[in-house]
């Protein structure tokens, strides 16, 4: 079957350097090197105004990614996150077994239930990722929505890399790097065993993926205990370099601590997140919704 002629034009094409070259020039044109140009005041995050709404998804068309800035502190309406996704095209939730019952998973500290033992629900730092590396390959995560309720006392700050940036970065300094990362089965993360019972088997996929609109989708984990890459020396290198960039001062990476009625919406970029203390005022309560799709009209140009 002959290639369809997006996929012959498109820029994360490997054997059409042009139109790279060509998408790598707009993207770098007047991108935002600090996160305060990522944000967009609004007056009622679940009813913007058009624009708003364009503020957002222009950010989101340039970077991946935007932070809304909103009036309404510490309400805990799950609406507010929930519409405001809606506004582009976000609707299918991931129901992840950490999502409460409505698919949006409340981020806390917690002690004394299942969730204590994942990483997101205790004070412990989190390494780089895009969220869902572990999901099938038809349930991948393209939208993550992050709504802030209440901030640590100290720390939790999230770093963010669109992973458009993290591409340019590893196709410019070796081709080859793209290559074996989208390789079908190049990472491959183990199985989620509880108790003797297998509540994930492994799942083996590519980092870099091409969907099915010509968009770049990445899937990726910094974590180290138990995840195969495959055994390749030039995948060492790809690994080896991706993980330099994203430990580096690179002026892309942006740096942002939600405070109350304050949300990130993005295409699933990579991020992180520091370790945290708590008091008796401040206890971190965020809201994570995750969707099998990007928002609506974001594609890279």
């Amino acid at each position: 079957m002959p290639a369809r002629k997006y996929e012959l034009n498109n820029p994360f094409n490997l054997d059409n350097d042009d139109a790279y070259q060509a998408w790598r020039g707009r993207k770098l044109e007047g991108y935002p090197e600090r996160v305060e140009d990522l944000v967009v005041e609004v007056k009622d995050p679940r009813r913007l105004t058009q624009a708003e709404r364009e503020a957002i998804h222009r950010r989101c068309c340039k970077t991946n990614m935007a932070i809304y800035a909103g009036p309404t502190g510490s309400d805990p309406d799950k609406a507010i996150p929930g519409l405001l996704g809606e506004q582009f095209g976000l609707n299918k939730l991931d129901c992840n077994m950490g999502a409460d019952g409505d698919g949006i998973t409340t981020l806390q500290v917690v002690d004394d239930e299942w969730r204590g033992s994942y990483i997101p629900y205790t004070n412990r730092p989190i390494h780089w990722h895009t969220d869902g590396y572990y999901n099938r390959p038809e349930q991948q995560i393209r939208g993550l929505l992050l709504h802030c309720v209440s901030p640590a006392a100290r720390g939790g700050a999230n770093a963010l890399l669109d992973h458009e940036m993290a591409y340019i970065h590893l196709r410019d300094a070796n081709p080859d790097y793209i290559r074996v990362l989208t390789m079908a089965e190049v990472m491959t993360i183990p199985p989620n065993v509880e108790n003797g019972i297998e509540l994930r088997p492994a799942r083996s996929g590519p980092v870099f993926s091409l969907l099915p609109d010509g968009n770049l989708h990445m899937r990726y984990t910094a974590r180290t205990r138990s995840i195969e890459w495959t055994p390749d020396p030039q995948v060492r290198e790809a690994v080896e370099a991706l993980g330099a960039l994203l430990a580096s001062d690179c002026r892309y990476i942006y740096r942002a601590t939600l405070q109350p009625g304050q949300g990130l919406i993005s295409n699933n970029v990579l991020h992180d997140r520091t370790g945290f203390d708590e008091d008796a005022e401040h206890r971190r309560q965020l809201y994570r919704l995750r969707y099998y799709q990007r928002m609506a009209g974001t594609r890279p140009g």
